[in-house]
């Protein structure tokens, strides 16, 4: 009996969905069409035998068959890179694999890690973006060297931490807090920020309802915005759409039990705790 052999081209496209969270961004980062991205999708479906993704209408997120192949492909893919660059002479003395909220993918931290690639050119990054949950999986399963993550303060022992500055938040343009019951938009269950949120507003009295369940940050960030309901999103991500609700302005109890953490192993290369204050740096700064 043949067994089918999954092709490199589809698994990487794969990946790259999923760590986007959107066809069309990976898409352009694969420097390709949206419908070609969407059909090795489809066809690395038809050779596993099961639907690997979910296809929501703001984001797309791996099902549970999609996070077995991702973790496999991942692996299959860095192996051909290693080997290409040993068949090609190059180099690469360690490879760091990194994993970083969806906020912290752009801007600075970007910035930081190119700095970063600059003074070390033997060291090879591979970054992972997505919810903290899934980030903290991918560490505890051994595919994570290095993570940056948000948590409830202390319920991991971390290299470095601070507090996260967090924000209730409305639409500027159509505003919410003023209905009942008042409107949610939320990530999912056991996301971030969700129990807090819905604990506070109980507190204060006021009846509530989920209007919005999304995994992406750019979904909540749009939701609140258009005028789906109130959120809690760190200052950083806070835009010009949106209006910050304080006590006194009819908002709720501040949320101050969380912290932006860095965890590596103690058996960590020398090199990822060269990346670790890199990181820590750029955090120093934006705390400032």
């Amino acid at each position: 009996m043949n067994r089918p052999l999954f092709d490199l081209d589809l698994l990487r496209a794969l990946v790259m969905v999923a760590d986007c969270g959107s066809f069309t961004t990976a898409s352009a980062r694969l420097h390709s069409t949206q419908s070609t991205v969407s059909q090795k999708v489809r066809r690395l479906e038809e050779i596993a035998g099961h639907r690997l993704l979910d296809r929501g209408t703001r984001d797309v997120r791996p099902t549970d068959a999609g996070v077995t192949v991702l973790s496999y492909a991942r692996r299959m893919i860095a192996l051909n890179d290693e080997m290409l660059e040993a068949l090609s002479g190059a180099t690469v003395a360690l490879t760091i694999r990194l994993g970083v909220p969806d906020d912290f993918a752009a801007g600075r931290t970007t910035h930081a890690l190119a700095a970063f690639k600059r003074d070390h050119p033997q060291v090879k990054l591979e970054v992972m973006c997505g919810l903290s949950r899934d980030i903290c999986a991918a560490y505890d399963r051994g595919e994570l060297d290095l993570v940056l993550i948000k948590q409830r303060r202390d319920s991991r022992e971390a290299v470095v931490r601070w507090p996260e500055k967090l924000r209730w938040i409305d639409s500027a343009q159509h505003p919410t807090i003023e209905l009942d019951p008042v409107p949610i938009v939320v990530f999912p269950p056991r996301g971030l920020y969700r129990d807090d949120m819905i604990k506070a507003i109980e507190e204060r009295g006021r009846r509530w309802r989920i209007s919005f369940t999304t995994s992406s940050l750019s979904g909540i960030q749009a939701a609140v915005a258009d005028g789906l309901g109130i959120s809690v999103l760190p200052a950083r991500v806070v835009t010009d759409e949106h209006v910050v609700l304080t006590e006194q302005r009819g908002g709720f109890a501040p949320i101050e039990n969380m912290d932006i953490a860095i965890l590596h192993r103690p058996t960590a290369d020398p090199m990822v705790s060269e990346l670790t204050k890199a990181l820590a740096a750029m955090l120093e700064q934006e705390e400032e």
